[in-house]
């Protein structure tokens, strides 16, 4: 997801994801900070964009259903220590063929340690911690409220991006969406309040994230992939230090959600940013980003019909109108989304 996302420096799966989520894209991760120049996408240009493009909507739209398998035996943090584990293994050994170094310089370092806690460590530990209580059906339709919370911080964080009245109206539509999966009329009954509300902080988390990229590590001057994979390695390091505290040794380890944990983090964050990356790269970001509808459509079908996850009529209409919410927030003239796709694509000072 998810979570994200998520670009450069990204949510590196927009399920917690992935899912990712910034101020003005959905759950996806988006090619890097303003002003920092772009890099050949790691992933062969040979294989078709629709094919990656599906790849990248399944990849995301299971990590709901992974994270779920995984926390049946490990604790949350240790769910999410092993994802960024074999997620920044694959991202580092890209790295190395492709003959890319680190970033240098403390500050920006420092800066990479705040974006990897905003935009992997929390929001990837909140969405576990959350499926421990509420289906991944649920968790993956909260995620895809990203680009709502994005539109909402951009009324007072960022006045270069002031909403018009269709995304205005978006924003509400969307939050409508969310009380109509919640079932408000019932009174919330039948829903884990608690767990609902980490997934949704999950999902707030991504857009706070990306507004502290942009005005902090915009124009650094080091590739995009560089500082992703940087990023990725202070998120482990801080799940590093923070599982011990938390969390006792498993004494057993069952292989299906081992397994599960694994692919969460190769597929599901290594992976996936690779192929969002490329996307990007290849079709910019207006298209790229729309993989973030795909996901709780994919995450609802895989827990209905993988872990047998009830469904009612309110999650699948709820969900429509957070998606039609969503897509009124990322709405814009077509010039000016012109515009975008070719700076995205081409190289920046």
């Amino acid at each position: 997801m998810s979570t994200p996302p998520t670009p450069s420096i990204a949510p590196t799966a927009g399920p917690g994801q992935q899912h990712p989520g910034s101020v003005d894209a959905p759950a996806v991760e988006r090619s890097g900070p303003v002003g920092a120049p772009t890099a050949k996408p790691p992933v062969p240009s040979a294989l078709d964009w629709r094919i990656r493009f599906g790849l990248l909507s399944l990849i995301w739209g299971f990590s709901f259903l992974l994270i779920k398998v995984g926390t049946e035996a490990y604790a949350p943090f240790q769910v999410t220590l092993g994802r960024l584990v074999f997620g920044t293994l694959v991202v580092a050994a890209v790295l190395v063929v492709k003959r890319q170094r680190l970033p240098r310089g403390t500050r920006t370092w420092l800066h990479l340690a705040v974006a990897a806690l905003l935009l992997n460590a929390l929001p990837f530990s909140l969405f576990a911690y959350a499926e421990l209580t509420i289906p991944s059906t649920l968790a993956g339709i909260c995620n895809a409220t990203s680009p709502l919370w994005g539109m909402a911080l951009s009324l007072v964080a960022l006045s270069e991006d002031r909403p018009t009245r269709r995304r205005v109206a978006g924003l509400g539509l969307g939050f409508f969406g969310v009380l109509t999966v919640l079932g408000v009329w019932q009174g919330f009954s039948g829903v884990d309040l608690a767990g609902t509300a980490m997934a949704l902080l999950a999902s707030l988390s991504y857009p706070i994230g990306w507004i502290y990229v942009r005005r902090t590590l915009a124009g650094s001057g080091h590739s995009n992939f560089s500082l992703t994979g940087a990023q990725m390695l202070l998120a482990t390091a801080e799940l590093a230090v923070v599982t011990p505290l938390f969390t006792s040794v498993p004494t057993s380890f069952p292989v299906a959600p081992m397994l599960a944990v694994m692919a969460l983090g190769a597929l599901g964050t290594g992976l996936a940013f690779l192929l969002q990356y490329s996307l990007v790269d290849d079709v910019g970001p207006t298209t790229a980003q729309m993989v973030t509808y795909f996901v709780p459509v994919i995450a609802t079908a895989a827990g209905v019909a993988v872990l047998g996850e009830s469904l009612s009529w309110s999650t699948p209409v709820g969900a429509v109108i957070v998606l039609a919410g969503a897509a009124l927030t990322q709405s814009r003239p077509r010039a000016a989304r012109g515009a975008r796709d070719a700076g995205a694509r081409s190289p920046r000072p």
